[in-house]
């Protein structure tokens, strides 16, 4: 498989100018979109047709900034109406109104969270993506109040795509340092701040 990494993208005027590391220029455009999350690394199987992996950013890329903003519509945009999750947490409701409800509760504890799309592998019918989510906790999780504690955690996510949405998703999250952060659990760094 033969793979292109973008590193950096730079715009000047009508032109996408690239580091020099990278390879191969693709540029994206997104009319009357929301501002979209780009990833810090880009990473595409060139084998792939450009309007295939286009469509496929594009899905990954709203959803990702739903996770990042919170707004619905991003997911709906993002997600087909039979999506899958197939690493569903328990209580969470599968399809689309699970994610949803999932953001809805993260928001009321974190208010402020934002996620970075830190890496983005696209392949196959596959995006994968590995995101960092930041934010303090000012609100509430259940039972407790949080207090202004920083919140830094990682997730990744593979997002296959069928017809420029996502259809199904495996993901995980270091909820070990969510929750230590939240409080719900002790920290195990005898410093206590935030794992990088």
């Amino acid at each position: 498989m033969e793979v292109i990494r973008l590193r950096r993208k730079l715009f000047c005027g009508k032109q996408w100018m690239l580091a020099p590391a990278c390879v191969v220029l693709i540029a994206y455009s997104f009319a009357a979109e929301t501002l979209l999350l780009e990833p810090h690394n880009l990473i595409v199987d060139r084998s792939l047709p450009k309007a295939q992996v286009d469509s496929q950013i594009l899905a990954a890329r709203r959803y990702d900034t739903f996770w990042s903003i919170g707004d619905e519509a991003l997911a709906r945009a993002a997600l087909a109406p039979t999506f899958v999750d197939n690493t569903l947490p328990p209580g969470r409701p599968q399809g689309i109104v699970g994610p949803l409800a999932a953001s809805r509760f993260m928001r009321t504890a974190i208010p402020d969270l934002r996620c970075e799309i830190e890496q983005m592998i696209v392949a196959g019918d596959s995006v994968v993506t590995h995101l960092r989510f930041r934010g303090h906790f000012t609100g509430r999780f259940g039972q407790i109040q949080g207090q202004g504690q920083t919140i830094n955690f990682i997730a990744t996510d593979i997002y296959r795509i069928a017809d420029g949405r996502i259809a199904e998703n495996w993901h995980i999250e270091d909820n070990l340092t969510l929750q230590q952060q939240l409080g719900l659990i002790p920290n195990g760094n005898p410093r206590g701040d935030a794992h990088d």
